[in-house]
């Protein structure tokens, strides 16, 4: 009687048993856990912000699971420090130039570490090396961002509504033009104005393209002055000529100036001497008187009978010519 509680028991214990042996071995394999027991190497990295990172969170190399976050602790004054373990298989895939950033296992899910980068002149890291950091925006920043997009795009819309508002009710240069009817013919004259003066403007081309082919047409007055080098030299040289006169005149008349202003000078004496003046005077109007006693003299000669003869046969001869 009493053995059989006990045997029932070690039955029980036996089955407990197994039944854990397969639930350790069952989670171990569907998660991968044995990875546990493979050699790691510590990495260090060092974030202003970690924005939930947590110790246990998955680090990823080129889209490979390589490690996973032991510690995430303070560091400094705000800072924050994440303690790594990397498989030691991917310690040669991984320059000391690398780059972390934090990122999500898709849209909302775990926060992640990616390791990405590097160059191939850079060493291998090792133990306890820091990797260099990239500040990725979080979700946070990126709902930030689109609140200020929304509040522009909201001043935006106000601004244009204000504007569209005054528009209508003629308000600025643009509604006036867009609702006085005055301003618009005054704009349709103007044009009209324009275009005429545009039309006159291609007559008036018209004829100055008329003009300039006369002038490649041989023996006109035009093309002898454009392309005749004789012509040309000819008009210089008149041209020159007509400026020595014009210089000759313009010193002859300095002279007669200077010669006028000196009271000494003949010209000067004709001037400005009263008594030359008043003799040259008396003197004209006795050659005027003498001329004219000449004059009588000849008549008297004319009816002379001793020169009567002379005049009329010179007369005669004139009269045949």
């Amino acid at each position: 009687m009493n053995e059989s509680p006990n045997k029932r028991a070690v039955i029980v214990g036996l089955f407990v048993l197994v039944g854990l042996i397969f639930l350790a071995v069952g989670i171990l394999t569907i998660g991968n856990l044995h990875e546990t027991f493979t050699s790691k190497m510590r990495v260090n990295t060092v974030f202003e912000d970690v924005s939930g990172l947590q110790a246990g969170n998955n680090v990823w190399f080129s889209g490979v699971k390589i490690g996973t976050v032991k510690k995430v602790r303070f560091h400094g004054k705000s800072q924050v420090r994440v303690l790594m373990n990397i498989d030691e298989d991917a310690q040669q895939y991984i320059r000391k130039d690398a780059k972390v950033k934090i990122s999500t296992d898709g849209l909302i899910g775990n926060k992640i570490l990616i390791i990405y980068g590097g160059t191939p002149e850079a060493a291998v890291i090792q133990e306890d090396d820091t990797l260099g950091v990239e500040k990725t925006l979080s979700t946070e920043d990126m709902m930030n961002t689109f609140q200020k997009s929304n509040e522009n795009v909201q001043e935006i819309t106000n601004d244009l509504k204000a504007l569209t508002g005054k528009l209508n009710k003629g308000q600025g240069t643009i509604g006036k033009l867009l609702n006085d009817e005055t301003i618009y013919k005054d704009i349709t004259a103007t044009t009209a104005s324009l275009n005429k003066a545009s039309e006159r403007a291609q007559v008036l081309m018209a004829s100055l393209s008329q003009f300039t082919s006369k002038l490649n047409d041989k023996g006109t007055l035009a093309n002898d002055l454009v392309t005749d080098t004789v012509v040309f030299n000819s008009m210089k040289a008149s041209i020159t000529q007509l400026q020595h006169m014009a210089d000759s005149a313009s010193a002859m008349v300095d002279d007669l100036k200077r010669a006028s202003k000196n009271p000494k000078s003949p010209v000067g004496v004709l001037l400005y001497d009263e008594e030359t003046g008043a003799s040259l005077k008396q003197s004209m109007k006795n050659l005027e008187s003498s001329s004219a006693k000449l004059d009588e003299d000849l008549e008297a000669l004319q009816h002379n009978f001793l020169l009567r003869r002379y005049f009329k046969k010179k007369a005669k001869e004139e009269e045949k010519k």
